[in-house]
């Protein structure tokens, strides 16, 4: 193996595994600021280490093994300066009290914790309340998810020095405060509820359309929100949006292999083979999504986003797909909770079910909105309508500037490819 495939290796074994490493790390440390670092010291290792030794035929265990091996290091300097201070003038008892503790073993016993899962923990302590909303959420995303501050800043359409500096105050607060690395209980857990199916699904989204990089999805990414979205179901069985956020994600993941062609470019939704979708994943998503209907009330964000998901799950082809349901649904959704990537969905969702003047409409009034000042989908979702009503070269325009604007590589074929087909048909209809 090169030294650039290595790299590129241990990068992909990074994303798949930082999170298990700090989380386990965090359970030992009591402290997610201090197992990210220990973390990063294992990540340095592999990037000494690997390059001439090889990569290990486990490298997660590899990475797992040499941060809690550095964690048992720190720990126990840590005891023996506290005790040789506690026991400074005792010197009869100074070789007793100073034995180093096995650590290693109350390790090893902490693995038999019943709370649960770490990933699950780490989303909790993350999004305490001494931290504000974003904070919680962006340092998630950093330690669960393995997402860098550039992708982080691009999900919440901010600028990554902001992300970067949320992330920082937040490592530290928690630290300061002392925060228990532990999934609460009662109020609390009710509290942090809505930060924690944020932060899931974020993760989910990453994965299932990448902001950067060369790839279309990282299905491992949907993988780790969905196995965290299933245990919180156990966890909160009576909370409606708990069963919604995964009826969501089990619909959208059912897509994931028809997502991508077989040189891993992107297919679009209504150009996928139906046949492709997981069908297991639409019923388990169909079942939770009742079980959030059955519990009552009204329905939240994420419950009616399954709504709108399940629409294009029981269609068997796209022209069976009830989009006047749907644009109906982003109605409720704009009216519940409003904000611009809402209503830049909702457009899509008109324009499907009314025709595309429709759409643009709402697009248009969008165009001064300065949150999506750098966002690549409405200048995309604006050409298409263009493309559409016959405006071919508005159209080219508007998607080449979408191209600019992405960060994906398979995405931005995608959007020059299709600017591409709008100055052919624009050469058609000059010439006819």
């Amino acid at each position: 193996m090169t030294a650039v495939e290595t790299q590129r290796t241990i990068e992909a074994v990074w994303r798949i595994e930082s999170a298990k490493v700090i989380a386990g790390l965090a359970r030992i440390v009591r402290d997610v600021g201090l197992a990210e670092d220990l973390a990063q010291d294992a990540l340095v290792a592999a990037l000494e280490q690997w390059p001439e030794a090889g990569v290990p035929r486990n490298p997660g265990a590899w990475l797992m093994g040499t941060a809690k091996h550095r964690a048992i290091d720190l720990l126990r300097r840590k005891k023996l300066f506290e005790r040789k201070q506690e026991e400074l003038g005792r010197e009869l008892e100074v070789q007793q009290e100073l034995a180093a503790p096995d650590l290693d073993a109350e390790i090893d016993a902490a693995d038999g914790d019943d709370i649960g899962d770490d990933l699950l923990r780490l989303v909790f302590t993350a999004c305490h309340p001494v931290l504000a909303t974003e904070a919680r959420v962006a340092l998630t995303l950093r330690m669960l998810g393995g997402l860098t501050t550039e992708e982080i800043a691009r999900a919440f359409l901010v600028p990554e020095a902001t992300v970067a500096q949320r992330i920082v105050r937040a490592k530290r607060t928690l630290g300061e405060a002392r925060v228990p690395f532990e999934v609460p209980r009662g109020a609390e857990r009710a509290a942090r509820l809505p930060s924690v199916l944020e932060v899931i699904y974020l993760i989910f989204n990453e994965g299932y359309s990448a902001t950067a990089g060369e790839d279309w999805v990282r299905p491992a990414l949907c993988e780790d929100a969905l196995r965290l979205g299933r245990f919180l179901t156990g966890l909160m069985p009576q909370e409606p949006e708990v069963h919604g956020l995964v009826a969501l994600m089990e619909i959208q993941a059912s897509r994931l292999r028809a997502r991508v062609g077989p040189k891993g470019e992107p297919i679009l939704l209504l150009d996928q083979n139906r046949a492709r979708w997981d069908q297991l994943q639409i019923r388990r998503g169909l079942a939770a999504l009742e079980k959030a209907e059955a519990l009552g009330g009204e329905r939240g964000p994420y419950t009616l986003q399954a709504a709108i998901a399940a629409c294009h799950g029981r269609a068997r082809i796209a022209e069976e797909t009830d989009w006047g349901r749907i644009a109906s649904l982003y109605d409720q959704l704009a009216e519940l909770t409003p904000s611009p990537v809402v209503e830049l969905n909702r457009a899509v969702a008109l324009a499907m079910a009314y025709g595309p003047a429709a759409g643009l409409e709402v697009v248009d009034a969008l165009m001064s909105e300065p949150s999506l000042k750098t966002y690549h989908l409405l200048p995309s979702v604006r050409g298409d309508f263009l493309f559409k009503l016959g405006r071919f070269d508005e159209a080219r325009v508007e998607l080449e500037r979408a191209a600019s604007l992405t960060q994906n590589g398979r995405e931005r074929t995608l959007l020059l490819e299709r600017a591409a087909a709008c100055a052919q048909e624009l050469v058609s209809s000059r010439s006819a």
